[in-house]
């Protein structure tokens, strides 16, 4: 593999590392920015899910719109979103305009979903494609690990003593900090050629052979080049005999449904709750505010990890493996949770109390000594002695005073959960998608189930801080582990192998349109 499609393809791809960081970074933002804008559940809902919301009207959209103008174009265009997003975000003056700023970075994160594989597999060959694709995951899960390397370090010089990082400001420069990427990836990509595949489309012939030879030099550029017209000749016989329709064909409805079933498995789970809520789950367990953003990075070190491991398995053990071993995981893993907050109580005793720091705590004397066993009934009645606000402020102290849990069997749980996502779930799904449908097919039904997944993903971070304040920490685990446990037998009866099969092989074995 050359230097040159390798930094390509680390270019291309950094819209994944945005996506993550502002995934990661979110989940300490809203820990000030909801007391701040006194956001109630709903509102909080919102803020966090609103990208996903926008990336699913990317997906429809950014595929066909890069045909016309081009990939390179466009990855431009979602870049500058990015930056306005992060810059808007920082500034906002109301929940409607950080609503707002974050549905435009969702517009960019829907787009470089799709377009950044796209463009990658158009100017790799066939025996790098693989790893060059799988450089997205990778630059997702480093963007969660330096959010929360970001979040940990904010949060920690923000002190009483700091004049420069305050409650009011320290979330601004959290989000803001996401314009340093962000305006790296737009540069960046000035350097990066045009697709030649796509310049072959547009007739641009000349410089489609001139991008290949300068990335691959002359011989394999004749291959590639030949390889493209042929190709790109059969893409265009066929494109119009493509509709929704035939997805549900005798012939195509098992692999349809096996990527429904795996793409709404994906994010049903809650994965997407735990990375964007994660500083919230973290100080339910009672470890404190300063500890909760420290186990982030941790939390993020393990996603890293095991990606890692994912790519190194998955041509060595196989798809299903990975995929059943891993939900089988997630399903234990949430459960542990599911009963390591059932155990949990809340007590406030009186010297407790007194030594909390903030104003108008004396106000809880009234419930000292008091024990509670369902963790939405404490903090029901925290919120109608201080108010919404000031325990949105102060959670973290005062469920750190309050809580007797194993929180080491939660953390144990939630980072069990996470590391068998990421070598199962979170790469596999894709790696998949791309293999089980036939070139006909592949990009219609991928959009489709990355539409439904995006969909998904944004309905549960939506209803999930709703969730912890109702249903309580307990039930809301039990519910993603029951799911998970579901999904692992549905995927045991209906989930191929490909490990080692041409996509001829596949198609053979598992279409019969």
């Amino acid at each position: 593999m050359s230097k040159k499609i390798a930094f390509i393809a680390f270019v291309v791809s950094l819209g994944g590392f945005l996506f993550g960081f502002d995934a990661g970074i979110i989940s300490g933002v809203m820990s000030y920015a909801s007391p701040e804008f006194n956001l109630d559940d709903i509102q909080s809902g919102w803020v966090v899910s609103s990208p996903s919301f926008a990336a699913m009207i990317a997906m429809l959209f950014s595929g066909r719109l890069s045909d016309k103008i081009g990939r390179k174009k466009i990855l431009i265009i979602v870049a500058f979103l990015y930056a306005i997003s992060a810059l808007l975000s920082a500034i906002a003056t109301s929940y409607e305009m950080l609503y707002i700023a974050r549905m435009i970075g969702g517009l960019a994160f829907g787009a470089a979903l799709v377009l950044a594989p796209m463009y990658i597999a158009e100017v790799s060959t066939a025996k790098n494609r693989g790893k060059l694709v799988a450089i997205q995951q990778l630059n997702i899960v480093l963007g969660f690990f330096a959010a929360f390397l970001s979040n940990y370090f904010f949060n920690k010089y923000n002190t009483p003593e700091s004049t420069f990082l305050t409650d009011t400001n320290v979330w601004r420069w959290m989000l803001g900090v996401e314009l340093i990427p962000a305006l790296f990836y737009f540069i960046a990509l000035f350097f990066v050629p045009r697709s030649p595949r796509w310049l072959f489309l547009k007739e641009k012939l000349e410089e489609a052979e001139r991008v290949l030879q300068n990335i691959h030099g002359d011989l394999v550029a004749k291959c590639e080049m030949d390889a493209i017209v042929k190709n790109a000749e059969k893409e265009e016989q066929i494109k119009s005999r493509v509709n929704i329709t035939d997805l549900i064909k005798p012939g195509l409805r098992f692999i349809f449904v096996v990527g429904l079933v795996i793409g709404i498995l994906q994010q049903i789970t809650g994965i997407n709750a735990v990375y964007f809520y994660a500083t919230s789950i973290f100080k339910q367990t009672g470890i404190g505010t300063d500890a909760a953003f420290s186990s982030g990075i941790l939390l993020s070190s393990i996603t890293v990890i095991f990606t890692l491991i994912s790519m190194y398995l998955i041509d060595r053990a196989g798809r299903r493996p990975l995929l059943l071993v891993g939900t089988f995981g997630i399903a234990f893993s949430l459960l542990l949770c599911a009963y390591g907050f059932k155990q949990a109580t809340y007590q406030l005793t009186s010297e407790k109390i007194e030594a909390l720091s903030f104003s108008g705590s004396e106000k809880l004397q009234t419930i000292a000594n008091k024990q509670y066993t369902f963790d939405v009934d404490f903090k029901n009645e925290l919120k109608s002695i201080l108010g919404n606000q000031i325990y949105a402020k102060n959670d973290g102290e005062i469920l750190e005073a309050a809580t007797t849990i194993n929180a080491n069997l939660v953390l144990i749980g939630i980072l069990g959960f996470i590391a068998c996502f990421a070598f199962s779930l979170g790469p596999v799904m894709w790696v998949l998608l791309s293999e089980l449908y036939p070139l006909k097919y592949r990009g219609l039904a991928i959009g489709i189930i990355a539409f439904v997944n995006s969909l998904v993903s944004s309905i549960i971070q939506l209803i999930f801080p709703w969730e912890l304040s109702n249903l309580g920490n307990a039930m809301s685990f039990f519910l993603f582990g029951i799911i998970a446990l579901i999904g692992f037998f549905i995927m045991l009866k209906i989930v191929p192998e490909t490990k080692g099969k041409s996509l001829e092989e596949i198609e053979k074995e598992f279409v019969n349109a």
